[in-house]
């Protein structure tokens, strides 16, 4: 007998946290692994965020939450917008959930029924397959290329749109590529966008404020998409609270109250002294955050180095891209290779027998829908970064085909 549900089994593991907990393992061990495997900044939370959760805890803030959050925090949220994004919500268009992700899953169920076609500009963050999955939807994969700093252009999306579209899913800047879109090409999709009004766009933003090239453009800004957009973002990467556990969700009302409906049956409200500690972080006008700005410098420094490392390896292609901390190489000139003990067939295999030879735990590409790529984190620091990739040329040159 089955004990374990169809929905549970069917569901794939996250690669990203799967490759994390390998590294894990092996550290524990006593190698010395370096871990570029994680999407997290390495930095710590600005002290101004920390002092407020100081005081949430004074002044006793640890009773259950609203399930959409504080009154405060979405008010915030709704000036955030504002500022940063240039559009205009109301607080109750606000659903403060754990986790970006958590927003994700949120919209993802409210919106797709099973059948719906779901289109995922490819490569994707590795929980977008899955959350459509889970909710019955169809994943439709639309193909970008490394040649094209991997961005789809208007013409695929509009080939890609079908009467059974339901939603978009677009992420931008991107991880697992870095990749931003500019105003002009932004401009260009939701020209395609506007012209089929039963597709909704579910805009994961998280990492709007690294961006290296220019500034970051919202679908938001495409008034003539608001009324079946929904925004999600959050604090994790920009002030790196990773585990503070708070995104969420901009949207119309009926979508809204929908996931407000939905999180009150399965979570409630998130963490009360977080909540409390994020209200300050969205009222700061980011640009005047001087540790944020540090942040980002340094992500660019380390992107170079990065990028000029990998030249210096053989058969490995690489764009340049303008935002998040990720690097998505394609690796695929090593495919039929080995070192006499293990053939390298694929990005999985090559990312095993870098962490089994190099001790560098990278996430193969397949996670993310890209076979021929893998994905590189440089929220580490130089020293480290120049290690790791010293290590992975010598374990490469040991490939022969």
């Amino acid at each position: 007998m089955q004990k374990i549900a169809q929905r549970i089994l069917n569901l794939s593991e996250s690669q990203t946290l799967a490759m994390s907990q390998m590294s894990r393992d092996l550290a524990a061990k006593g190698h010395d692994v370096i871990n570029l495997s994680v999407g997290e900044p390495d930095f710590n939370t600005p002290d101004f965020i920390k002092e407020e959760a100081v005081k949430a805890l004074e002044q006793n803030y640890t009773r259950y939450t609203p399930v959409n959050g504080y009154p405060e925090l979405r008010e915030a949220i709704v000036k955030k917008l504002k500022r940063d994004n240039q559009v205009d919500y109301d607080p109750s268009q606000i659903v403060v959930s754990t986790g970006a992700k958590h927003a994700l899953a949120n919209a993802v169920m409210c919106l797709v029924n099973p059948g719906d076609e779901v289109l995922v500009p490819s490569p994707y963050w590795v929980s977008y397959r899955e959350l459509i999955r889970l909710a019955g939807g169809t994943p439709v994969y639309i193909p970008a290329k490394l040649e094209n700093d991997f961005k789809i252009t208007p013409q695929q999306l509009k080939e890609a749109i079908t009467p059974s579209t339901k939603l978009l899913m677009f992420n931008s800047p991107c991880n697992p590529t870095g990749t931003v879109y500019k105003h002009e090409e932004m401009k260009a999709l939701a020209q395609v966008l506007e012209q089929s009004p039963q597709v909704w766009i579910l805009s994961d933003e998280i990492y709007e404020h690294i961006v290296f090239d220019g500034t970051h453009v919202s679908f938001g800004s495409f008034h003539s998409l608001s009324d079946r957009l929904v925004i999600v973002n959050g604090v994790s990467k920009a002030f790196a609270m990773t585990g503070w556990r708070i995104g969420f969700l901009a949207a119309p009302k009926e979508v809204a109250k929908a996931c407000n409906k939905l999180q009150g049956q399965m979570t409630s409200g998130t963490n009360a002294i977080a909540q409390r500690a994020s209200i300050e972080a969205f009222r700061r006008d980011p640009n005047g955050i001087e540790e944020l700005m540090t942040m980002k410098k340094a992500f660019l420094e380390r992107r170079d180095l990065l990028l000029r490392l990998l030249k210096e390896i053989p058969g490995i292609k690489t764009n340049v891209p303008q935002g998040a901390f990720y690097s998505f190489p394609d690796i695929s000139w090593y495919f039929g290779k080995s070192n006499g003990e293990v053939m390298i067939n694929n990005a999985n295999d090559l990312c095993l027998y870098l962490l089994d030879k190099a001790h560098v735990a990278m996430v193969p590409g397949e996670a993310f829908g890209d076979d021929n790529c893998l994905r590189i984190s440089y929220a580490a620091s130089s020293q480290r970064i120049i290690e790791a990739m010293e290590r992975v040329k010598k374990a490469l040159e040991k490939l022969d085909s």
